[in-house]
């Protein structure tokens, strides 16, 4: 196709859009309905999902290890008499190779080191360490039995503090040094506590599977209370596009069909009424960028104001993205509309332009 062509065309396809002025802005009306409850839609799963983020980040599990305190207060497994024959034949058959090796001796408590995993913090480090490497581990943070005592303290309620006086030097702290770890994905939640318990050296595991369950089922909804919005909305964007093409191509019916007789393809005819669907949809794309904008910022002004917290998206984060994506619906419904319109059009009306 020639530039003049192209020429002529697009500035045909700009004329329609003002010809057409009232059905024009019928469409532009309702594109930028439909776009800004789009924005709208998009802006509070970006809120949501932030302050998911928060929850999740909120939501670590406790992986208490098995240390010396562990062998000391612990409850341990009864082991069944096979298992003690056996570890007693494993014991003998250790002590008859590596003789003369010194056996190990209890404390004063009876425990023996072997009786536990983890000796020492740098051992408890090394633990936390492997639990870094998992998959979907963000972070792992060491804590030791006493810290892991004060911080029990801390959650007490004002004066309850006093119960544990009698944790001091004589009768000590009955606290494991634990993990502290934090998850990317609460999706995979099970799965990761699961890998964390296979190593050795981990006793029990505190966590809120129920609260994980809960921030996996949010997030689902969202995305599919989303995805069936936008569905929703763009089928209505095209209807409206193609019924305001189909006027246009109705009012144009005759000039069209002068055009089929003196030889003009189809693709001559399409292209002013795809432009003029463009033109609908790009109009629409930037009348709906700033009314989102002027909604959003009364809406987070308002939330601020009352609720005194200012832990939101910003609309400047994703102004641009916003943007782009009114572009693409404004364009892919202005073409989408009109070429099958146009399609329809001329397979239906094709005798009429051969008899002319």
């Amino acid at each position: 196709m020639k530039l003049r062509s192209v020429r002529y065309l697009t500035a045909e396809g700009v004329k329609n859009t003002w010809v057409n002025r009232l059905m024009s802005l019928a469409s532009i009306g309702v594109l930028v309905a439909c776009m800004v409850i789009i924005g709208l839609a998009l802006l509070i799963s970006a809120n949501v999902n932030k302050a998911i983020g928060r929850l999740e980040q909120q939501n670590v599990i406790m992986a208490y290890m098995k240390d010396y305190n562990w062998a000391l207060y612990g409850e341990k497994e009864e082991s069944t008499p096979e298992e003690v024959q056996t570890s007693s034949q494993s014991t003998s058959s250790e002590t008859t190779e590596s003789e003369p090796a010194e056996q190990e001796k209890p404390d004063q408590n009876g425990i023996k080191p072997s009786d536990y995993v983890i000796h020492n913090e740098e051992e408890g480090k090394a633990l936390c360490d492997q639990i870094a490497k998992l998959d979907n581990v963000q972070s792992v943070e060491y804590i030791s039995s006493e810290a892991g005592l004060e911080s029990v303290k801390v959650s007490m309620l004002e004066g309850q503090e006093s119960y544990f006086t009698f944790l001091n030097e004589e009768y000590g702290n009955p606290m494991s040094a634990a993990a502290k770890v934090t998850m990317k994905d609460m999706a995979l939640f099970s799965q990761t506590v699961k890998a964390i318990e296979g190593l050795d050296g981990i006793d029990v595991i505190q966590s809120q599977s129920d609260l994980a369950d809960k921030i996996t089922a949010i997030k689902r909804g969202i995305g599919v209370a989303g995805f069936w919005i936008i569905a929703i909305l763009m089928v209505i964007s095209l209807v409206i596009v193609s019924n305001t093409i189909r006027v246009t191509m109705y009012n144009r019916k005759l000039e069209i069909s002068i055009m089929k007789a003196v030889g003009a393809t189809d693709w001559f005819v399409r292209v002013p009424f795809i432009v003029e669907g463009m033109m609908i949809g790009l109009l629409s794309a930037l009348i709906a960028e700033g009314l989102l904008y002027f909604c959003y910022r009364v809406a987070t002004e308002t939330i601020i104001s009352t609720l005194g917290t200012s832990d939101i998206v910003h609309y400047r984060d994703m102004a641009l993205q916003l943007l782009l994506i009114f572009i693409g619906i404004g364009i892919f419904a202005g073409v989408i509309g009109s070429f099958i319109m146009i399609r329809k059009y001329l397979r239906r009306e094709g005798s009429e332009f051969t008899a002319i």
